[in-house]
């Protein structure tokens, strides 16, 4: 093992025994020859990068056989340095380095050569002289100055390697004698190329005979291609490569797009055209091609022009969702008066089952466009949005450039789903790259890394949706439109079911029956007993197992034991009781399901002052109770000293975080402390300092909700809460007592002085 420079020649493969000369322009190349010369006897590695169409070759994209060359002579010139190389031997890289000095440097060990058996050495090399002899006698151009040489030697390794350097072989085929080093393999491939070569020398000639001679220079194109294509002819070939070069410019040709992508269009087409029909690369050109051409690149679906029509085919589909409803219809009314218009990206926010996707395919087709849902959840690789070079394995464009393609429209509304459960990590960050996707300044340019092509993505309508507003990226929530799409109550539930739900599920089962009814009474009994969720999925699912399972059995009317019997007793139990218990208190809180009222429990033990928190809280609740027990203790002078406090929150496989439960901590405590039970129906929201001061919470509609729908009658919130009240459901307002307090001290007061 021994290391020397290197230097990279991009069109030229020297092997040993050969002898080259360069002319050298480069600085690194002159330094190189340099410290070869005065460092390394001279001796330097000769090696081509695989591709050489690569402009900046990565030493990963080079070969891991070389051959090391003695500098026979070197003259410096004005433009550089001149070289004479001689090949000596093979060698295999261990690895490429770079040092301070810029110079490339690898670690290399001599190949040993097979054993050959000497018979065998002797015909195969009498076999390669007899068919070098025709070859040479067939040919117009080539010299018989080689056979001297290679009559007079009889060592196969240094013939195999003269008559490779000798003929006109492409890059690539030189390339692949040099990493040979088996002089047998090399001598066999010899003797089928050199017979291939003969083959189409012969028949050259005969074309030649064929074709008129005298056509002018400018023909020169035709002739070659008429040659190629009579070669085809008499081996008897069928190109499918001619019919789809032929295909791909009929296509271009219709295409109007930007002429600098249309010449690099053509361009790919004739690389395709030449390309070997055996090479590997011939496919993923073909799927370039291919692909860069069928995009709509100019074609759109005609839009709904009647925003009055957009909204009743939304209304039809969907209940409630007025902000979503309202903002399309705009959208389509302001485009009336300018077509230009820029369209908006939307992110809706709300729990599991409101409806989010389903509202988005719903405005697609309103719109009278194409929809392509893409899920990010869980995404951290950048790449599948934006796509990956055509250099690598398996390379494709992203998904955003897939959904265009599938949609066969420039204009469809792309759905991307769950934003907020996106993944940063050292393989990239998509919520960086959404920005320029959803940017309406930059997306107009949109490259993606396959297509290495801008397609413009301004007309596109993209929706976004997310669970949990605090999830999402903020850079991303700065770009988009957020409209937040809430829990339903138990009534909407009701409406959703009766109008949406039932006749969507009787279509799908193919009931007609008109006896098969529900009333709203059994309607509320299904809905509070056998789901718990913030939308309407489950209800949904239940609905459906519910009627599947009347049709089975003829079941006609139904009553809540028939419901009962047919999908087993109730799941889930609507009281909440506190069984008279001090230091329990209903807390809302609001997760990515929605709003959801959970209990807050507390107790104390002999101890020294230690605090134990369970119900699966996160840091920001363990530090709100630590703010509470401290406000506690200093404001009302509650010695708890010599007391362990353990505080639980139930419901404990949902993840509950934030500090707008300080003030049930509060409550929860002091009923504690002062043996005080606190009525089931109340519940209280709000975040509390350590001065006593109830501030601002968020979700509170959602919160509300929640409430609503666990009967809870009275919540205490935050007084700069009160502005948000004008967007709480009419029907909430009306049955909830929501109380607006400043400070602890006005609960103190209530129940606890």
């Amino acid at each position: 093992m021994f290391n020397v420079p290197v230097i990279i020649l991009k069109k030229l493969v020297i092997l040993p025994n050969q002898e080259i000369k360069l002319e050298l322009n480069n600085k690194i190349s002159s330094q190189t020859i340099k410290e070869a010369t005065l460092n390394y006897k001279g001796e330097i590695l000769v090696i081509a990068p695989t591709d050489s169409k690569e402009e900046d070759p990565d030493v990963d994209d080079l070969p891991k056989v070389g051959v090391i060359a003695k500098i026979k002579s070197k003259l410096v010139v004005d433009n550089g340095i001149q070289v004479k190389l001689r090949g000596l031997k093979r060698v295999a890289v261990n690895k490429f380095y770079n040092t301070v000095d810029d110079i490339l440097y690898s670690e290399v060990m001599y190949i040993d050569l097979p054993s050959l058996i000497p018979e065998e050495e002797r015909a195969i090399l009498r076999k390669l002289i007899d068919v070098l002899k025709e070859y040479i006698s067939t040919s117009n151009s080539a010299s018989n100055d080689i056979l001297s040489y290679v009559t007079n030697t009889l060592d196969l390794n240094k013939v195999t390697d003269a008559i490779a350097s000798y003929l006109p072989f492409d890059i690539n085929k030189k390339l692949e004698y040099m990493q040979n080093i088996n002089p047998i393999k090399r001598a066999k491939s010899l003797i089928k190329d050199m017979n291939e070569e003969i083959k189409v020398l012969k028949l050259d000639e005969e074309l030649d005979d064929t074709l008129n001679e005298n056509l002018v220079n400018d023909q020169r194109t035709f002739v070659l291609k008429e040659k190629l294509k009579i070669i085809k002819q008499e081996l008897g070939e069928v190109s499918l490569q001619e019919e789809e070069t032929k295909k791909f410019r009929d296509t271009l040709k219709k295409l109007k797009i930007d002429k600098k992508i249309k010449e690099k269009i053509a361009h790919e087409i004739s690389k395709y055209e030449v390309m070997n029909e055996s090479s590997p690369e011939i496919s993923i050109l073909h799927n370039y091609i291919d692909t860069i051409l069928n995009l709509p690149w100019n074609k759109s679906t005609k839009e709904n022009a009647n925003f009055n029509n957009v909204l009743k085919l939304l209304d039809e589909t969907h209940y409630g969702l007025e902000k979503i409803k309202e903002r399309i219809s705009e959208y389509v009314a302001v485009k009336n008066i300018n077509s230009n218009i820029k369209s908006p990206i939307i992110c809706l926010v709300g729990p599991p089952g409101v409806g989010k996707t389903s509202i988005a395919m719903s405005i697609a087709k309103s719109l009278n466009r194409n929809f392509y849902k893409i899920s990010v959840g869980g995404l951290n690789d950048s790449t599948e949005l934006i796509g990956s070079r055509r250099t690598y394995l398996a390379a494709s464009p992203g998904k955003i450039i897939q959904g265009i393609s599938k949609c066969g429209s420039n204009n469809p509304v792309i759905l991307i789903d769950e934003v907020d459960k996106m993944v940063k990590d050292y393989k990239g960050d998509p919520a960086s790259t959404l920005l320029e996707i959803l940017d309406p300044v930059q997306n107009k340019y949109f490259t993606d890394n396959y297509l290495e092509e801008p397609f413009d993505l301004s007309k596109v309508l993209f929706i976004l949706t997310a669970n949990y507003i605090g999830d999402i990226p903020a850079t991303l929530i700065d770009r988009v439109e957020v409209i937040e799409l809430n829990s339903y109550t138990l009534f909407e539930k009701k409406d959703i079911a009766k109008k949406y739900l039932l006749p969507r599920i009787f279509k799908d089962h193919i009931i007609v029956d008109d006896k098969m009814r529900f009333s709203e009474e059994l309607l509320y009994f299904i809905i509070n007993n056998y789901t718990k969720e913030a939308g309407v999925r489950e209800l949904e699912r239940v609905l459906a197992t519910l009627v599947r399972k009347m049709a089975i059995n003829n079941i006609k009317t139904i009553s809540k034991e028939k419901i009962m019997k047919l999908l087993g007793n109730p799941k889930y139990n609507d009281d909440l009781i506190n069984e008279n218990l001090i230091g329990v208190v209903n807390s809302l809180a609001y997760t990515s399901i929605g709003g959801l009222v959970t209990k807050t429990e507390v107790v104390e033990y002999k101890g020294s002052g230690k605090i134990k928190v369970t119900g699966s809280v996160g840091k920001v609740m363990e530090e709100s109770i630590d703010v509470i027990v401290s406000f506690i203790k200093h404001s009302y002078k509650y010695n708890l000293n010599n007391t362990d406090l353990h505080f639980h929150f139930l419901d404990a496989s949902t993840k509950k975080d934030g500090p707008s439960a300080g003030l049930s901590i509060a409550v929860a405590l002091l009923s504690l402390l002062e043996k005080k039970v606190i009525p089931e129906d109340i519940a209280f929201t709000g975040e509390l300092s350590l001065n006593g001061s109830v501030l601002k919470i968020g979700g509170l509609k959602e919160k509300l909700i929640g409430a609503y729908n666990k009967n809870i009658k009275v919540v205490y919130i935050p007084k700069s809460n009160m502005e948000d009240l004008s967007e709480i459901p009419k029907i909430i307002l009306e049955n909830i007592d929501i109380r607006c307090i400043e400070n602890f001290d006005e609960i103190y007061t209530n129940y606890f002085k």
